[in-house]
């Protein structure tokens, strides 16, 4: 899997943090690309253009899956849905993280890089990223619930399909 990295503007300080911990999390066999935002950058660039490149990456088919983020976070998820074959996911906590994966089986999260940062931000996010990149994706989590959520996943797809266009 091709694997992209790119967090907001404001957040630039904490790249080399994430690029670390996401490297810890993935499979070997997975690629990562470190787009920035880089500490040394003087570019800025608002989470809507953020959202932008990561569509344009996703759909041109360069990158498989994003991990992004910004100062909350959730301007960030919300920028993202709004693109087509976008299925972006808020994922503050590790529990968020692998439930995404796991039964949304989505292809860009948001991380809060600034909300409840504090003293165990880097652990948060480290744990966030395991629990996030633990296989295998998107097989519906609860046995006894697998079909159904596996089927709702579809069903938020195929809407996301007819109702986003390029």
């Amino acid at each position: 899997m091709k694997i992209g990295l790119i967090q907001g503007t404001s957040q630039k300080e904490k790249n080399k943090i994430l690029e670390h911990y996401i490297k810890q999390a993935v499979s070997p066999d997975d690629k990562l690309i470190n787009f920035g935002i880089y500490q040394d950058s003087t570019t800025t660039l608002s989470y809507v253009q953020i959202s932008l490149a990561i569509a344009l990456l996703i759909n041109s088919r360069a990158l498989d899956f994003v991990v992004t983020g910004c100062s909350s976070g959730q301007g960030m998820m919300l920028a993202c849905n709004t693109f087509p074959n976008i299925q972006c996911g808020y994922i503050p906590t590790p529990q968020d993280a692998y439930l995404f994966s796991h039964i949304n089986n989505g292809n860009v999260v948001s991380f809060p890089l600034g909300l409840n940062w504090g003293w165990s931000g880097e652990i948060n996010f480290s744990e966030t990223m395991k629990a996030l990149f633990t296989k295998p994706w998107g097989k519906g989590y609860l046995t006894g619930e697998a079909k159904r959520k596996i089927k709702n996943t579809k069903e938020v797809k195929e809407l996301n399909q007819l109702t986003k266009k390029l």
